[in-house]
């Protein structure tokens, strides 16, 4: 099996949009209802959006390719790009997507691993994410890569509050 990530440009806006469409869409979907799941999906990955969150330099996207078909991307955040206030020596896992049929395959901890590899370089201490509470094949591949649990907060679907586990893992 042949693993590259690359990092996105403005060029990969609608294969990043087809992509995380496709897989909140695939993940959340039977959770959640078609009202919610439509206005998140239509607020979060709309290209203006998408084309905004690229253009910010203290985010970053980065494709994974499996055999050279993009299987997924991961998305990082530093400084006041992070969804929460974590403080400057840390780095935001926003989000990992893999897609259903390159799931299984290891690509999610390559995808850690390129964070943690980041964060490394820039001489942060921590990197952080926010997982949903109801995904608990997420939240145990997190433990798995070393991240605990350290609080909480609200995440909305559309009109629906739910909560997101805020996960740690110190360098």
């Amino acid at each position: 099996m042949n693993i590259e990530i690359k990092r996105c440009n403005h060029e990969d806006l609608r294969n990043l949009q087809a992509i995380g469409v496709e897989t909140f869409h695939d993940t959340f979907k039977h959770q959640n209802s078609s009202e919610n799941m439509k206005a998140y999906l239509d607020k979060a990955f709309n290209l203006k959006q998408l084309e905004k969150e690229l253009s910010n330099t203290s985010s970053q996207f980065y494709f994974i390719y499996c055999n050279e078909n993009v299987g997924g991307y991961l998305k990082i955040n530093i400084d006041d790009a992070q969804s929460e206030d974590m403080g400057k020596d840390s780095l935001e896992i926003e989000r990992i997507y893999v897609k259903k049929n390159f799931q299984k395959q290891g690509l999610g901890k390559y995808l850690v691993n390129k964070a943690l590899e980041i964060a490394m370089e820039r001489n942060k201490k921590k990197i952080w994410l926010g997982v949903w509470e109801k995904n608990e094949k997420a939240i145990a591949f997190y433990k798995k890569m070393g991240f605990i649990q350290t609080g909480a907060h609200s995440f909305y679907m559309g009109d629906e509050e739910q909560i997101d586990f805020i996960m740690i893992k110190h360098i």
